[in-house]
């Protein structure tokens, strides 16, 4: 009797349980990132032939062939982020999420009135990943592309034109403090593949101001850190080593229907 009784207060917890849970979830989050950072990119020796000629809009291919380039501080700036999930009950097929920042800084270092590097990057992540944990404490992984789309321009001399789609690993995990609508979470994306090295990392706190079964409304902060190396990057012909970094805070808003 008390085994049965023990079985039907289980049965009973776990509907109750699934009840609870989300059968189909949508995250959404906007954020203002305050960054800065440096920038680097390093011609190959074996270009220096191509010191003195022109490539697309009449800009120098390589205007410091030969040289060692500097690395130099960007200028704080800021941008818009946002990301979108889809959260489903379906066994064995993946979540899926997107998040999208426009990176966009110059060099304080300018020289005949114009910056060393001026940067215009759309950077953008797809990604498909499993719920490990859902509950007090939370836990994805998976895996996804990033996507950097645009250009580099050093001097206003030479362009190098940027369009790499790289595969990543995912994961991120979470805590929540019950009844107080407080919670921490930190995300990291991550990729060593074919000379291209990224690491994107970020932590954040939250508090949910609406928390109710219809939808979880919550104000955030946290801080971001981009690094993203490429080897023997072509463009135009020739070939560089880039190198640039964005770090610093964020505030948002992240919405959970």
């Amino acid at each position: 009797m008390k085994i049965l009784k023990i079985s039907i207060l289980a049965l009973g917890t776990g509907f109750c349980g699934l009840a609870q849970a989300d059968v189909i979830g949508v995250k959404a989050d906007a954020s203002y990132w305050f960054y800065d950072g440096k920038a680097q990119v390093q011609p190959k020796l074996n270009t220096s032939s191509l010191a003195n000629q022109t490539g697309v809009d009449n800009l120098l291919l390589n205007p410091y062939a030969g040289l060692s380039a500097p690395e130099e501080k960007l200028d704080r700036k800021g941008s818009a982020q946002i990301s979108l999930a889809f959260e489903h009950p379906i066994p064995l097929i993946p979540n899926a999420k997107i998040r999208y920042v426009n990176l966009k800084s110059q060099t304080e270092k300018e020289i005949a009135g114009q910056p060393v590097y001026d940067l215009n990057i759309d950077h953008t992540d797809f990604l498909l990943y499993y719920e490990i944990l859902d509950n007090i404490v939370d836990a994805d992984v998976g895996l996804g592309a990033t996507k950097l789309n645009g250009d580099i321009k050093t001097l206003n001399l030479s362009k190098i034109d940027i369009d790499k789609t790289i595969p990543v690993i995912y994961g991120s995990a979470g805590v929540k403090l019950p009844f107080t609508g407080l919670s921490a979470k930190a995300e990291l994306l991550y990729s060593n593949f074919n000379d291209t090295k990224i690491t994107d990392a970020q932590a954040e706190l939250q508090y949910n101001f609406i928390d109710n079964l219809l939808v979880d409304v919550g104000l955030k902060a946290g801080y971001r850190i981009l690094d993203v190396k490429f080897d023997d990057y072509k463009s135009n012909n020739v070939k560089n080593d880039l190198k640039f970094d964005f770090k610093g805070p964020y505030i948002g808003i992240d919405v959970h229907f």
